[in-house]
């Protein structure tokens, strides 16, 4: 099996920098490629996180004036993985969130900043870094889609390129009279290049031009040539169908593994060794002690998640005798809401809001149910946590939940398949109910949550596939 070269380009990368899932899969994906002949370098913002957790690092390229002051790009290695930093201090050394301000807006200057990690990446891909010439590049999300437009509408070597949409809801739309200052011509702001309603779409870009696109879950791939869930996209995706693969994504089985897990009570390979974590984590939120399903809910806060379902079903969660635990951040009515739910339910409602990754592993481990009420999910990483740690998912039928979920179902009981709870989007309170049943026969849910804790939930598969796809381009 012949050598492949990658170059990724991603905005975030666990455990450098992180604000949601798509940090988790650019940290772990090229791991797991290695072992399908694939070498990945990973091209990130010099944020400073970045910039402090690079080791050996080298300037393999300089530009004087690159969108606004000087740049370099380096060369190194950080958590495993080989690295190229875009150094622009003007545009990414700022504390805080990659993407918004300390008030929660945007960056007013973002066009520049992920344009310039995009033209970087073009620089990249047509072999402008000495001794590396990548077969493939790879984008994720909309970060990263104008590299496209810059390979297209420039000369010079072009490899097989990928575009990987992580969430269609965020595209990067910028207004039509920064198209000079991003360094495209006129030509480019097309219906068939960077054009989308009038504005620049750097999103939109990286679909309409890449050789390839996937995203995050067959399931979500079928969704989102609908207008229900296109965003203004679905007729360009259902155009480019042909080329449109869902591929799951996988979690880093590794990093969350029971049996080895330092971030937890008491590690396991067996559900029934999970009791000590749910004591210890009901201790954490000052629970009551005692046989009681604990549920848990670890996101961020928004609609799209679908929690505001959950804090109008509050009286359901406590009405059945549960207790509920939140972790995450987001929309400030939904942060005020669950806060005031936990003052409102001592004993029987905890809430950290906030961003824990230590936390995060404990609730895995300790809860007995994971809730996931989203009206739209393009794939999701928590539930593949929570079966890899034996909490069951309850979980929306969209997007990658209804792939990685089996639904304990009257057939999946009689066949032993079950894996947790779908549902209908919005129909949280009869899953609740069917939850605690499920909950109240001890020998049912023990099997179900030991075929939680089989279910392969690793990037092995999806990284096949994945390389499957890098090497099919590289041959045309």
């Amino acid at each position: 099996m012949s050598l492949l070269r990658v170059l990724a380009v991603a905005s975030e990368v666990f455990p450098l920098i992180k604000t949601g899932g798509l940090a988790d899969v650019a940290g772990a994906l090229p791991l797991a490629l290695a072992a399908e002949g694939v070498e990945t370098t990973t091209l990130l913002p010099g944020y400073p996180a970045v910039i402090a957790a690079l080791e050996a690092a080298e300037a393999v390229h300089q530009d004087p004036a690159l969108f606004g002051g000087p740049a370099r790009l380096l060369r190194g290695q950080a958590a495993g993985l080989d690295l190229l930093v875009l150094d622009a201090p003007h545009l990414f050394n700022r504390p805080g969130n990659p993407y918004t301000q300390p008030g929660g807006a945007d960056w007013p200057d973002n066009a520049a900043r992920f344009g310039a990690l995009a033209n970087i990446a073009a620089f990249v891909a047509r072999g402008g870094v000495p001794g590396f010439v990548p077969d493939v590049l790879h984008c994720h999300d909309w970060q990263a889609g104008l590299a496209l437009a810059y390979l297209r509408f420039s000369p010079g070597r072009r490899p097989g390129t990928v575009m990987t949409v992580h969430n269609l809801a965020f595209q990067g739309l910028f207004p039509a009279g920064v198209l000079g200052a991003l360094g495209l011509p006129g030509e480019a702001f097309a219906v068939d290049g960077v054009e989308f309603y009038g504005m620049i779409g750097f999103l939109k870009a990286g679909l309409a031009l890449a050789d390839r696109i996937t995203t995050v879950s067959p399931t979500y791939a079928a969704e989102i040539q609908t207008a229900e869930n296109g965003f203004g996209l679905d007729g360009l995706l259902r155009a480019r169908a042909g080329v449109l693969h869902g591929i799951l994504n996988g979690i880093d089985d590794a990093v969350w593994n029971p049996a080895a897990d330092v971030l937890i009570t008491a590690p396991f390979s067996k559900a029934a060794g999970r009791n000590k974590n749910k004591a210890a984590l009901q201790a954490r939120f000052a629970l009551a002690a005692g046989p009681r399903p604990v549920l848990g809910v670890i996101s961020r806060l928004t609609w799209q998640k679908g929690l505001d379902l959950l804090l109008e079903a509050m009286d359901e969660v406590i009405g059945l005798g549960a207790q509920l635990v939140v972790l995450g951040t987001g929309e400030p009515a939904l942060e005020s809401g669950f806060a005031a739910a936990a003052t409102a339910n001592p004993g029987r409602v905890g809430c950290v809001i906030g961003y824990d990754e230590g936390l995060a592993h404990q609730m895995q481990a300790g809860i007995d149910a994971l809730l996931v009420p989203s009206r739209f999910e393009p794939c999701g990483l928590t539930q593949l946590c929570a079966l890899r740690y034996g909490a069951l998912p309850v979980v929306a039928r969209v997007g990658g939940l209804a792939d990685t979920v089996i639904d304990a179902n009257e057939a999946a009981l009689a066949a032993g398949a079950g894996t947790g709870v779908q549902f209908p989007v919005g129909a949280l309170r009869p899953a609740l109910r069917r939850t605690a049943a499920l909950w109240a026969q001890p020998e049912v849910w023990k099997r179900l949550q030991s075929n939680a804790m089989r279910a392969d939930v690793s990037w092995r598969r999806p990284a096949a596939q994945y390389a499957a796809l890098y090497r099919g381009l590289a041959a045309t």
